[in-house]
């Protein structure tokens, strides 16, 4: 695993993107980030209090930190769906059991119905208005989930 130190700079880019995708009070003062690269194309990205993960182009919390995770709009799955989206699958609306408002394109966290437990990060693919009264189709793209390769990187690296 390699493990860089980000300039000021670079550390400054990050975060301003952030601003501009996340809300606003989910980011913490950084100074510098620190990062793992999981493998080509996944990067995890951490400072003191934040965690955050790189697939591809999109930047999206860390599935670990709830603190991070309140900040952004959530489903609730049933416990059925709860192994398929622990082993990346794409979150199907049938297995959708609750809503909070969110857009398309934007960050939401999927949880488990019974004890509100983060299991994945994702991008949604429709917003949660047009999903809502289907019965079919894919609604958000999991992106980040618990077990993935970025959750194991944080295990082994976590201080």
């Amino acid at each position: 695993m390699r493990v860089n130190v980000l300039s000021k700079t670079e550390t400054s880019k990050i975060i301003d993107s952030l601003r501009t995708n996340w809300p606003f009070d989910s980011i913490p003062k950084i100074k510098t980030l620190k990062v793992y690269e999981a493998e080509k194309n996944k990067l995890l990205l951490k400072a003191e209090n934040f965690v955050a993960v790189r697939v591809d182009e999109d930047l999206i919390p860390f599935v670990g930190k709830e603190d991070l995770l309140r900040h952004f709009p959530f489903v609730t799955v049933d416990m059925k769906a709860v192994k398929f989206v622990c082993n990346g699958a794409n979150i199907m609306r049938p297995g959708i059991t609750a809503f909070q408002f969110f857009k398309k394109n934007s960050i939401v966290v999927i949880k488990d119905e019974s004890h509100l437990k983060a299991l994945s990060v994702g991008i949604a693919l429709e917003s949660s208005e047009d999903a809502a009264p289907k019965n079919r189709g894919c609604v958000i793209c999991n992106i980040h989930y618990v077990g993935d390769k970025l959750w194991e990187v944080y295990k082994e690296i976590k201080d």
